[in-house]
This record gives C-alpha cells, structure tokens and sequence, in this order.
C-alpha cells in the first residue's frame, strides 16, 4: 500500500468485515510512551503524522486527527486533510467527537494495550449515551493491513551502573517495598519503560533516542521482582548485575502472571495513568483486590540523588563545548548561503560525537529555518529541507544522550541582520527566560505557579506561545519525565522539589515568518533567601551555551536582567573556553561579551 488513501481504505475493509464503525488509533505503545518503538508508530505508518503526540479516529465515512498546539502546522503539513479532519486538543477530545458522529448499535474499537482504563471508561461512557459501545479489540486491525509492520526490537539490555546511577537496584526495591507496606499492597505493577530502567539500573535501545528495554515488570513487598522480557535480550552481564532476587520470565508470561496474582488472593498496586487498560483487565479477571496508586518510582526518579546531579552537570559542560564549537561554524557558514537545515542539523550532531560518549540524540534535531522554526515541533525532511537565507532567523532545539546526563538544549540565531520586531519579540522571550531562571519560590509550590513568569513580557504585548513551558528531564533516560512541569495546562500540578531537574523554554512564533525559543535546563535547588521565614527554592542554570546578542535589544533589559545575562556568559565563557579549540576561543569570547 504505497499511498496514505490506500492505507486508511484497507483499514476500513477491515474494520467492515469485523463489524466495527469505526477504531482509535493513538500514538503510544503497551508502556504509554511518550516516544515509541518502530512496530508501534502505527499513526505514523496510517496518516503520515510525525509528532510525538496525537491520535486518529477512522469511521466509516470520516476520519479526524487530534493534536495538541506543538503540531498545528506540522499536521496540515504532513497529514492529508482530504482524507482527515484537523481537531486541536484540548479544545476538542476524541470522545467530543465520537459522540457527535456515533448513533445507536455502532460499534468503535480500541486497542486495550494502546489505552488507559480511565480513558475507555470515559469514553465508553459517552458512547453508550448515544447508545453506541466502545469495543476492545483482541487483534489490532491496524496491524492486520500494516504487512511489513517491524518486529519490536530486539536490542540487549545494558547495565548502568552504580556508579552512574548513584543508587543500587536493590535499595531502589527496598524502598518500593516500604511503599508497598504503607498501601497495605503485595506487590507493584510498573508498566512505564522508563521506571523499569530506572528501577533496575539498566538501559537499552529499543526505542530511539531514549535509552530504555521493552519489559514489564512486578515488584513485591519484600523487594524481590519479576522482570518479562525477551530472553535473547538478557546477556549473562544483566543476570549477574540484576541478581537472584530478580526473576526473569518472557513477556508472554505477563497476563497469566497478572492473572496468577488475583488467584493468590493478593492486592496489587498499579499506576492507572501508566497501566494500560488490558493490565487491569488481566488483573480484574484474576479476582486481584486493585490498589490505583502513582508509580512509585516516577518521583524518586525525578528526584535526582548526588551521583546523578554531578553527572549532568558534566554532561552539560562536554554537550556545551560541542554546541559552542558548532555555534562558531554555523556563524561562518550561514552567510555564505549553501547551509540547509538537514546539513545544520548533521553538523551539529558531528560535534556532538567528536567526545566519543554520545551515546544517541536525546531527540531528532529540531532544525527550523525562517518559517519553518514557526512548526513548534517541527522534523526536518528532504520534502520540507530549507536553505538557510540571509537575514532570517534559525531555530534549533537538540540535545544528546550520554551515560551520565542527559541534554536540551536550543538556541535561536539571526544570520543577517534582524528587524526591529524580531529583536522586541526575542528580547521578550529573553525577559521571561531570565524571570522564570531567577525566581524564588517556597516548598510546595508547582509549576503551574510559575508559568506565567515566562509569559509575561509576551503578554503585554498581547503575544503568546501554545506549549507548556519547562518540563522534567531524566538521567540519561526520557527527554521528557514526569511529574514535574511547569505549564497552566496539561500538568504542573506536582510540587517542585530539590532536585529535580526541568527545561525553561518559553518560545514565539509568527506562522510564515520565523520562530523563537531559548532553551536552558536548569535543576531544583535550596536557596537562601535574608529573612525567610520559610525554605526557599530557586533554579540553578545547568545548560551552558552562548544566546545570541544580536537579537538581544538591550534597551528593553532592566539592570536585573543585564546583569543575569551578562553572569551568564560569563560563566559560559569561563567554563568552556578551556574546553574549546583555539580558533574558537576568539568567537566564543566575542560571542559572550557583557553588553
């Protein structure tokens, strides 16, 4: 099937010959990934839609695509509306719009391995007031037309060691366990790829860009676990690192293992926003007592102990000599004309790997020249590669993976000479970048309380940006990692805590023209603050890269925020000068100079 029409018509033929009206189609794995194997890009494969986040919904008749503000642009360019609706969440969810199209006795699927049970029982519910049914469906009908589907990797585990991870495993399950006695529960469900490394001190390449091994896992109250996995993945290195107390079963094994718990008589905790909705299925049908709780490692990852916090920060050195050195190039070669986006991006990441411990991308490249840096989250291709022209403005948002941090990074450059509007638009976005980098701010507050720190120098001038602005980051793990974020919608509701570590990136973006984002990681620290009568938290800046002063009016800088700028490069300067070769000194020292 060559062509997207021909995908979605095949799909209906198969919907039609098993009686379903119409199926759900989300971008997520068994694990509610973020970021998801080959054999699992089944919104990809359908509709063409390269984003990290988004859904379809095929009827009949109709077919419509959700996504979120990142992918307003992306979508119309990559998915044909002919063939489906363009729908932005969260103004419009699926569920608002099955329930218009549905009518009496239809039936919609969904696939229970690809879904929340809080999700199908919502959405379930709104079905059957039109007195339609949501179906879970035993074979993905996707699957049965996608004929060259890959098979899920088959990539090995690897170990991370102590000494990068600055906790043991067993410490780690000990914990779990204590947790385990506080819910009056005998074990633990952990569903998300992401936990499952963390808690065992491993890591893998089953997906791209993020570090982590395809398995599920059952930790019980005395700290011993089940780990299902592919066993062509385990080599004798991860048996001896994991130990006696860590049983090893294939993943076929995991439903009846699920089943076997509730025939125990046992109580069992389980993440419902993790867990996808045929685990509790598994475990209902058993007869287990279910104890909804949060994933007990998601805030101990999140957390970054010692060991992890002094490993980003060298990373983040390393990762910001490599950005610098490339910086330096890019502002050579631009001017010349013959640089196109693909070739920015390649660049970069030759830099990147010129230390020999980039380990990946910590995601593809955001590469946007001119009007393609207004696509939030856009993805370079050879159908959409831009020149990089004279006079405009370059988005670039990267960062890289190595064993002991993770990196984010972006950084908007002027090639030419920027108008008077770039610059206040810039210099807007520099403001709240530096509001949010200098707050100070009491235990227990959330993210959500500090986003409009960001926003507003742009509110004022009756701008604005659709995406949140800071999320979490994880140790040579997940680009993005919960629960900590700092936004007014879609989370921000966990406390900040010592630690933690997240991105400040607030952005603008003129649809046609150009886009703009400043992009530091920064990480959760005590502060203290004269005559506080309380304990005080701030940010300290993590990230380590020149901001371009040419689009910097410095008129619009309060003394403040001068003198943060100023710090700044002065820091970057001093830090990275040494790591830096010595025809890029000269440029990094101009590149940073107090203005």
């Amino acid at each position: 099937m060559s062509t997207y029409r021909d995908r979605l018509a095949a799909l209906r033929r198969t919907l039609a010959e098993n009686r379903y009206d119409g199926f759900v189609v989300p971008l997520t794995d068994e694990h509610m990934s973020e970021y998801v194997g080959s054999y699992a890009q089944r919104l990809a494969w359908l509709t063409g839609f390269e984003g990290s986040a988004g859904s379809a919904v095929v009827l009949s008749g109709e077919a419509g695509i959700f996504v979120d503000g990142r992918y307003t642009l992306q979508v119309r360019d990559q998915v044909d509306g002919t063939l489906y609706q363009y729908l932005g969440v969260p103004k419009v969810q699926i569920a608002d719009w099955l329930e218009e199209k549905v009518g009496p006795g239809q039936r919609i699927g969904f696939d229970p391995w690809l879904h929340t049970r809080g999700w199908a029982e919502a959405t379930g519910k709104r079905l059957a007031a039109k007195g339609a049914e949501l179906v879970p469906v035993t074979d993905n009908p996707v699957d049965r037309v996608w004929t060259d589907r890959p098979a899920p990797s088959a990539e090995r585990f690897e170990v991370h060691g102590e000494a990068l991870a600055g906790q043991a495993s067993a410490e780690k399950r000990a914990n779990i366990a204590r947790w385990l006695g506080e819910k009056t529960a005998d074990c633990v469900v952990i569903a998300a790829l992401d936990s499952i490394a963390w808690l065992f001190n491993v890591r893998g390449r089953d997906v791209s860009r993020t570090p982590v091994a395809l398995a599920f896992a059952i930790v019980a109250a005395d700290g011993t676990a089940q780990l299902f996995t592919a066993p062509a993945k385990i080599t004798p290195d991860v048996v001896a690192h994991l130990g006696p107390d860590v049983a090893l079963l294939p993943p076929e094994a995991f439903v009846e293992a699920l089943m076997a718990l509730g025939k125990a008589g046992k109580t069992v905790a389980a993440d419902p926003a993790t867990c996808v909705a045929a685990i509790f299925q598994a475990l209902e049908a058993g007869g287990a007592r279910i104890v909804e709780a949060r994933d007990p490692c998601i805030l101990a990852k999140a957390i970054k102990n010692p060991v992890e916090i002094a490993g980003t920060k060298a990373a983040h050195v390393r990762d910001g000599a490599a950005l610098s050195r490339f910086l330096g190039w890019f502002d050579r070669e631009a001017p010349k004309g013959a640089l196109d986006e693909i070739a920015v991006a390649e660049k970069l990441e030759d830099f990147r790997r010129e230390s020999n411990l980039l380990k990946d991308l910590s995601f593809d490249t955001i590469s946007g020249a001119g009007p393609n840096g207004a696509i939030v989250h856009y993805r370079v291709s050879p159908e959409t590669n831009r020149k990089v022209e004279q006079d405009s403005i370059f988005l670039l948002d990267s960062g890289g993976q190595y064993l002991d941090g993770t990196t984010d990074v972006t950084r908007t450059m002027i090639v030419g000479t920027p108008t008077v509007e770039m610059k206040d638009r810039f210099t807007r976005v520099l403001k709240g970048h530096i509001a949010l980098a200098t707050a100070r701010f009491p235990v227990g507050t959330r993210g959500s309380q500090l986003d409009v720190l960001a926003r507003q120098f742009l509110w004022q001038a009756g701008l604005d940006y659709a995406h949140g602005t800071g999320h979490g980051v994880g140790s040579f793990l997940s680009v993005h990692e919960g629960p900590q974020r700092i936004a007014t919608f879609g989370g921000g509701d966990e406390p900040l805590a010592a630690g933690m570590i997240l991105s400040d990136e607030p952005g603008y973006y003129k649809t046609g023209e150009y886009g703009i984002r400043i992009e530091n990681l920064v990480l959760v620290v005590p502060v203290e603050v004269e005559g506080a009568e309380q304990t005080m938290l701030g940010f300290e800046t993590l990230t380590l890269a020149p901001i371009d002063l040419r689009l910097v009016d410095a008129t619009l800088l309060s003394d403040m925020e001068r003198a943060w700028l100023n710090a700044y490069h002065a820091r970057v300067r001093e830090t990275l000068t040494p790591m830096v070769p010595e025809d890029v000194r000269g440029w990094l020292a101009e590149a940073t100079r107090a203005i």
